[in-house]
Order: C-alpha cells, then sequence, then structure tokens
C-alpha cells in the first residue's frame, strides 16, 4: 500500500510561476547532523561615526568628494560602478556563438541613516519612510532614461557586505537583466491566460489558505513563497494593482514602513543576530515599448536570507543547486511556523556596548555587533 503523501515528510517538487523554475524540497534533510561549515563568531565594534568611513555624514570619499552633514537618507553616484551611462557598442559578432550587446546604465548608493550602529529594523517608521520615498523618487529619476531600475540591499558581511553603514544600491540599465525578464514573461503569459496579475491572485490565495502568510495589513501582505529556495525567504506584496514604487500613495508607504520593521525585526528575532539577507525591489520596467502599461506586473520585493539552522549556519549553493537546479530542506509551510512575535529583542541581546565607552543615556553609542550570534 502506497505511503500517504506528506509535504513535511517526503521530497517533492514545486513550482515557481513567477521565474518559470522548480524547486526540489527536501524536508527529511533536516533530521541530517550538521557537519558543515559554521560561521566564526566575530564581534566588531561600530562606532556611530567614523569620519574614515566613506558612507557617513561628512567623510571623503574614494573619488575624494566630501559627503555632505546629511541627517536623513543620501544618494550618490557609485565611485566604482559596475555600469557606466557612455560605455561604447561592441559592434556585430562574427559567430552567433559570440554574441555582445552594449550594456548602459548608471550605478548609485543610497544611504539609509546617518549613523552607522542602526540597521532598518532599529530605525523608526518615520525614517523608513522616508527611504520609501527615496526609493520611488530613484525610481522615477532614473527610470525616464533607462528601462530597468534594480534597487537592492545587502545586509551583513555573510552577504559580501563589507561596510556596516545602513544603505542599498540602485543600478539602472539599459536593458532588463535575466530575471526581470523571465518575470516580464511569466506576468504576462499569466495575465494573457486568466486576464489579471499573476501576483495579485496569488497574494488573494495566500491571504486565503494562511499557510504560507507571516504578517498583513491594510496595504501589504508579507508571506514565505510557496516555491521558496531559501530557507527563510519571503515575498512582500501590495493588496491592490500596484505596478511600481512611485505609484504608491502616502498610506501605503506609511503602511510598508510598518510592515517592513516589523518583519525585519521578525529576522532579528529568529535566530537573535541581526540578520543577513540580500533583498530588492522589481516593478514593471520603465516604458521599455512605446505604449506599454505593463498592467500585468505587480510590484514586490524579495528578501534573500543565507541563514539555515542557526545564526553561524548558513545554506550554501553548491552541487546540486549549480549544476540541477535548487533544493532546499525546510518547507516553506515550516518556516512560517517559526514566526516569533513581539517587538525588538532587547539590545543585549544582540549587541553589546563597548565597555570603554559607556554611555547610559545613548544605548546606541559604540556598539559592538556578534555577526553571527550562536543560539542555544
Amino acid at each position: 500500500m502506497a505511503a500517504t503523501f506528506r509535504a513535511s515528510e517526503h521530497q517533492h517538487i514545486r513550482y515557481n510561476p513567477l521565474q518559470d523554475e522548480w524547486v526540489l524540497v527536501s524536508a527529511h534533510r533536516m533530521k541530517r547532523p550538521w557537519q558543515g561549515q559554521v560561521e566564526p563568531q566575530l564581534l566588531k565594534t561600530v562606532p556611530r561615526h567614523d569620519p574614515l568611513n566613506p558612507l557617513c555624514p561628512g567623510a571623503t570619499r574614494a573619488n575624494g568628494e566630501v559627503n555632505p552633514h546629511y541627517d536623513g537618507t543620501f544618494l550618490f553616484d557609485n565611485d566604482f560602478p559596475a555600469l557606466q551611462p557612455d560605455a561604447p557598442d561592441p559592434g556585430p559578432s562574427d559567430h552567433p556563438l559570440f554574441r555582445a550587446e552594449a550594456a548602459r546604465g548608471v550605478c548609485k548608493v543610497m544611504c539609509f541613516h546617518p549613523w552607522s550602529d542602526v540597521t532598518l529594523p532599529l530605525m523608526s517608521v518615520p525614517e523608513i519612510r522616508a527611504v520609501i520615498d527615496a526609493w520611488a523618487s530613484v525610481t522615477e529619476d532614473l527610470g525616464a532614461q533607462y528601462p530597468w531600475v534594480q534597487i537592492f540591499e545587502n545586509k551583513g558581511a555573510m552577504m559580501g557586505c563589507s561596510n556596516p553603514h545602513p544603505h542599498c544600491q540602485v543600478w539602472a540599465s539599459s536593458f532588463l537583466p535575466d530575471i526581470a525578464q523571465r518575470e516580464e514573461r511569466s506576468q504576462q503569459s499569466y495575465h494573457s491566460q486568466h486576464g489579471e496579475p499573476l501576483l495579485l491572485e496569488y497574494g488573494r490565495q495566500e491571504l486565503l489558505k494562511k499557510e504560507r502568510l507571516v504578517l498583513s495589513s491594510e496595504h501589504w501582505l508579507v508571506l514565505v513563497p510557496f516555491w521558496a529556495v531559501w530557507p527563510f525567504q519571503t515575498l512582500l506584496l501590495p493588496r491592490r494593482h500596484v505596478r511600481r514604487l512611485p505609484e504608491l500613495t502616502p498610506a501605503e508607504r506609511d503602511d510598508l514602513a510598518s510592515i517592513m520593521k516589523k518583519l525585519l525585526t521578525k529576522y532579528d528575532n529568529l535566530f537573535e543576530t541581526s540578520f543577513p539577507y540580500s533583498m530588492g525591489w522589481h516593478g514593471a520596467p520603465m516604458g521599455l515599448k512605446t505604449g506599454a502599461t505593463y498592467d500585468h506586473w505587480q510590484l514586490h520585493a524579495h528578501y534573500y536570507p543565507p541563514l539555515l539552522r542557526s545564526a553561524t549556519v548558513r545554506k550554501f549553493m553548491v552541487g546540486y543547486e549549480m549544476l540541477a537546479q535548487a533544493q532546499r530542506d525546510l518547507t516553506p509551510e515550516q518556516v512560517r511556523a517559526q514566526g516569533i512575535l513581539g517587538l525588538h529583542r532587547p539590545f543585549h541581546l544582540i549587541f553589546s556596548r563597548d565597555p570603554n565607552s559607556p554611555d547610559p543615556e545613548d544605548p546606541h553609542k559604540n556598539i559592538c555587533i556578534p555577526k553571527n550570534l550562536v543560539t542555544a
């Protein structure tokens, strides 16, 4: 007699309709003992202001420019851009197997806050709202010239972020990147077949099922996607049809700031550490085709944290993932069940003040950040 299928016990594959790919889910593998790499538990003192940090107010950057003494967000051109606006065209190829095309664009850096010792979940809702407004503004400005504007944040050394100052990057390109092209095709195809945006319907279904719902508010949903690849991956969706960040109403922006703070607090509380991740916004291309409305698009943000079992054990995309397809151990439903409610944990669980610089009136000043805090 065949066994009864249980997603939490039996391997299976799940389809990602947004990016047209599959993921192998093998929940039973979480029972195996971990003998792989454990990240070191390092302490790094982060002062509130460091005049040698090129992201701080008043600091001198690599190109010799001096930052203003900003007190909110600060946007500037990346001193080491991956894309430049005046790159020459490679010209025609002499063989179809050796094809190259022009790639032009601009790269910017956006500081979220003047202090180096805070992260988004430790910022106030009005401060996060200011970041959202800045995201919308830069999307609109760069979108007037480029079809794709990619906003992304790499948080933590585990994600390759070498500077602890809270910031993100904005790359605008003359072409649609691969993932954007896949999401464009998938959303357009679904809209043609069903008459509504793929992610709008997906959000409605997840709200009804509630199996993978992490947070919901008047205007936003946060969920662990049915097709999630990374262990604690989440998807942030508006509840109404919105194509791009600049289209958000003031009420939606306020609500977004609130739900972002709650989500990122949940992340930090999960393993009692400053949770690393890569995140980014995907919205409709900016006028790539004359007259195109892109009504099949739904604005969304992806959060991809690498942690798997604790603050010191991460998932690696190697072997089968690189050569065959994505694979995960925890099911998205199991991840959702680990949600932690409440306020940000007291700082002593995540931060400890530098004993050489005690300041009881200023609990944020000169803190030590355990990048990977081992949990019991």
